[in-house]
């Protein structure tokens, strides 16, 4: 019967703790076994599993039973990272996406096992304590494959590019969802139920489920043009890219594997492709970025062109890396709940740095200074006022405190539909540095507010902040230990 991964890697963490406790090298281990020193490394290593014959002869010569090296049972010592290959939580990584293998992390630990272990320990108890899920790994590993390739896939807009010749899809904006239905039904055989989630209120919240038995797209008959275009994009994307693991609801109600969740990113980023053209869009943003004074108007109006959502337009910022040579940037999504009245990130890119705004996973206070949140509190007005039914733009030259750094942000602020009792704000940041000053040429028009900001006002020294939400309760206990360490330092020094 073929031996599983995990069963290798733990055959091989005994043979190696035994055969260290007796301070044995392999040719020590070979002479007494007679097994190559070559297949001893690689049994040590996960990459093999030896056969009973020579199970025993290893057995003997460590002092331990064949029973007990074949099992899963680990020493104390390997014990906390048996727990983490049980939890499968390094099988499901995308390691093979960084060239590496799980041999070698569990290569790695085994070197310190002691040291490293507490550490895994820990982690697994902060995993438990605060309800860490295999998702917000999946997302964060998935964030970190995007950095990596600075958000920019040209095997997928190769493929776009070739689906929009093909089938003769407009280039300069407005690809109408009816044209994208046909292509579903006649090219992949679809059935599309236009109003297939009315009967499960449940689902209100979902945009399209998709059966792939009866290859049947049901879709929310509350989906706007722009929506029902995106939603039947990215099914073309599926089929166009071959993806087969992919989510069956467009939410991910439950993640199931990190494959599953980058097909869903592949087929989002081919659906972008092909309703915003990458040639036209980089002219556009060329005229754009060329005027001497911020017109959101002209911003807006991009959106109209492309009939496409705040989201989608600043996806298609990508091409600010691969055609402006602009590779600070930042994209940010802010949901307002209207209900709770708070504010939360549930989206984020970061390219070649991490940059200062950005999550906290601390419960914390975003600073109320920044435009996304200033964008989503001016909306939540109109509202108030029996308006706020359209999109906000909006520009802001952002000065962090703690460095200094300032960036060019850029928002669009929209209600949340079909979902309702939340807003939804999308912001692009540069870092403006000289080269961003040369390309942007109205970074510096009067007109563009200029605002000191942080990231949170727990962890915010800024003097009377008038937008301050919480007090700086960070700030405080960090000086309290600095006086405390100070007074310290007099009572024991000389």
């Amino acid at each position: 019967m073929a031996t599983t991964q995990y069963q290798r890697i733990i055959f091989g963490l005994k043979i190696r703790q035994f055969r260290q406790e007796r301070g044995w090298n392999f040719e020590e281990l070979s002479r007494q076994t007679g097994i190559s020193v070559s297949y001893l490394n690689e049994i040590e290593k996960g990459k093999k599993y030896p056969q009973p014959e020579n199970q025993r002869r290893l057995a003997k010569a460590l002092g331990v039973t064949p029973a007990f090296l074949t099992s899963s049972e680990l020493t104390k010592q390997y014990a906390p990272l048996g727990d983490l290959l049980k939890s499968n939580f390094l099988n499901e990584l995308p390691l093979d996406l960084f060239g590496i293998e799980v041999q070698q992390v569990v290569e790695i630990i085994a070197r310190a096992p002691d040291r490293v272990n507490a550490f895994i320990s820990a982690l697994l108890e902060i995993a438990r304590n605060y309800s860490l899920r295999d998702e917000n790994f999946f997302f964060a590993a998935l964030r970190a494959y995007q950095e990596l390739r600075s958000n920019y896939f040209e095997e997928i807009e190769g493929a776009a590019d070739m689906f929009v010749q093909k089938y003769n899809l407009p280039e300069n904006g407005g690809v109408p969802s009816s044209l994208l239905a046909s292509l579903l039904r006649e090219q992949f055989g679809y059935q599309i139920d236009e109003r297939g989630l009315e009967k499960y209120p449940e689902l209100h919240s979902l945009r399209s489920v998709f059966n792939p038995h009866k290859r049947r797209l049901l879709l929310n008959s509350r989906l706007n043009e722009r929506q029902r275009a995106f939603q039947l994009a990215k099914e073309l994307g599926f089929n166009v890219l071959n993806l087969k693991e992919r989510p069956l609801a467009s939410n991910f109600l439950r993640v199931n594997s990190f494959e599953e969740t980058l097909n869903n990113y592949k087929a989002a980023y081919f659906a972008v492709a092909i309703l915003v053209n990458r040639h036209a869009f980089v002219r556009d943003i060329g005229n754009f970025f060329a005027q001497e004074k911020w017109d959101g108007a002209a911003l807006l109006d991009m959106m109209a062109k492309y009939q496409a959502s705040p989201e989608v337009l600043f996806q298609r910022f990508n091409v600010l890396t691969h055609d402006f040579h602009l590779d600070k940037v930042f994209f940010l999504r802010f949901i307002h709940d209207l209900d709770r009245n708070m504010f939360d990130i549930d989206k984020e890119l970061h390219l070649n740095r991490r940059h200062q705004p950005h999550a906290s996973g601390l419960n914390e206070h975003y600073c109320r200074r920044w435009l996304s949140v200033t964008l989503l509190r001016d909306l939540q007005q109109q509202q108030a006022q029996g308006g706020g039914e359209r999109f906000l733009s909006g520009v802001q030259r952002a000065a962090f405190l703690d460095t200094g750094e300032e960036y060019l942000c850029i928002a669009v602020a929209k209600p949340g539909y079909p979902t309702k009792g939340r807003n939804v704000s999308v912001t692009i940041g540069v870092l403006l540095d000289d080269h961003a000053k040369q390309t942007i040429r109205f970074w510096d028009d009067p007109a563009i507010s200029r605002a000191t900001v942080n990231v949170t006002c727990e962890r915010c020294a800024l003097a009377d902040c008038a937008e301050r939400a919480a007090p700086p309760v960070t700030v405080q206990k960090r000086e309290e230990r600095k006086r405390m360490q100070e007074l310290l330092k007099k009572l024991t020094d000389k």
